[in-house]
């Protein structure tokens, strides 16, 4: 099987030697780029390219710019990079059309884990019938949760929930985006309906439901 390509983008050779490492470890094809001028001449060379990591201040052309281009001409996940941390300034990263948005100084396994779980978003991995994180098992052949060895019941959506919170661990979610993944897109309901069942399923996994952290004026993260 073809290795999926990933190109990495940041003015900064260490940095983008520390994210390749990391990447080709977990089996990835990695292209670089210094700026984001070659940045877009790569992209457009390559049409192979299945994810962009980005990083935002670069010479020549900035990262704003590059994912608006891109985004522009493909749907293909896209992750920014920045020693920013201002609201507006993540803000401006997701209108520009990114998927997420890190913040440096950052932890390699955590973007190899937000990478990991864009492509399955994205069709591009296989997605996992069994989930364990946490002493949760979660088996979607059988739809089936056990916390610790003991089985719990839980709704439908409950299941798809806690599915798609796992396979997104230490990733921050807002509402908008539980509410397309989880109720899909046509659904046009009050978003709080997510704090409702977030609710419901804290109470049914106990202890574990710690794991499921509020992020205030934003949505939620999985996090053990």
């Amino acid at each position: 099987m073809e290795k999926i390509k990933i190109l990495v983008v940041d003015d900064e050779s260490r940095m983008r030697k520390l994210v390749r490492d990391f990447l080709v470890k977990e089996g990835y094809d990695v292209i670089e780029a210094a700026d984001g001028s070659e940045a877009l001449d790569k992209f457009y060379e390559d049409n192979g390219i299945s994810l962009l990591i980005l990083d935002v201040m670069m010479p020549k052309v900035d990262g704003w710019e590059v994912c608006k281009e891109v985004r522009s001409q493909s749907k293909i996940p896209i992750i920014m990079l920045t020693a920013k941390t201002e609201e507006r300034d993540e803000l401006q990263g997701f209108d520009s059309g990114a998927d997420e948005y890190i913040s440096k100084p950052f932890s390699p396994k955590i973007l190899v884990a937000r990478v990991n779980a864009l492509l399955r978003r994205s069709n591009k991995l296989e997605t996992e019938e069994r989930i364990e994180i946490g002493g949760i098992l979660l088996d979607k052949t059988s739809h089936t949760v056990s916390i610790d060895g003991r089985n719990v019941e839980l709704s439908y959506k409950e299941f798809e929930l806690l599915a798609y919170f796992m396979e997104n661990q230490s990733v921050a979610l807002s509402r908008e985006k539980i509410l397309n993944n989880v109720w899909n897109y046509d659904y046009f309901g009050d978003a709080r309906t997510i704090d409702t069942h977030v609710k419901k399923l804290r109470s049914k996994i106990g202890d574990k439901g710690d794991y499921i952290k509020t992020i205030w004026g934003m949505g939620y993260k999985f996090e053990v």
